[in-house]
């Protein structure tokens, strides 16, 4: 069973990880795929799995959107619908992170942060095709929407992966930690 320290100490490391999409960053080497695996996998309260990396996504796009990139943006952004893949794809992520870390292990981290990145990846890509002008609306233009995100995935895997490992390693340091002084 988890704590409410430990529930704390899980939020608050999803909430420090993305604050660091606010650091300069190579693009979609971001925390958002090890945010959500992370949650399903720690959460007792298996909502806070979905809420929690929702929230964080929300208030870190809030100070991009209105802070970083404000020069571009004609009035405050509270929401862009674009964001709805995003999310979709955390609810996904968390959905088979429920599924695959019943127990945590390194070799079902490091299958969940692949998966995760393949999940981000056909949701968002498939998300730009229904939404983009420039995609035709037929299986050639769904192809291309995912041919155009190929450059970017190699950042996806590589963020997945550094913030998977450091969001459990830290976690199981500090419960560890935790347990020896207990």
């Amino acid at each position: 069973m988890i704590s409410k320290k430990n529930t704390g100490i899980i939020a608050l490391l999803i909430f420090v990880a993305a604050a660091t999409r606010l650091l300069p960053h190579p693009p979609n080497m971001t925390p958002i795929g090890a945010m959500s695996l992370f949650g399903a996998a720690y959460f007792g309260k298996k909502y806070l799995s979905i809420l929690v990396p929702f929230a964080a996504l929300f208030l870190s796009n809030l100070v991009l959107d209105n802070v970083v990139y404000a020069q571009y943006n004609d009035a405050f952004v509270l929401f862009r619908p674009q964001t709805l893949w995003v999310y979709g794809s955390i609810a996904a992520i968390a959905f088979m992170g429920m599924l695959l870390l019943k127990k945590v292990t390194f070799p079902r981290v490091l299958v969940g942060a692949l998966s995760a990145s393949v999940i981000f990846f056909l949701v968002t890509n498939f998300g730009s095709w229904l939404s983009d002008p420039v995609y035709t609306k037929d299986f050639s233009g769904l192809m291309q929407s995912y041919a155009a995100g190929i450059p970017f995935f190699r950042n996806t895997i590589l963020g997945d992966l550094l913030f998977s490992g450091a969001l459990f390693g830290i976690y199981q340091l500090a419960t560890r930690r935790n347990m020896e002084v207990a």
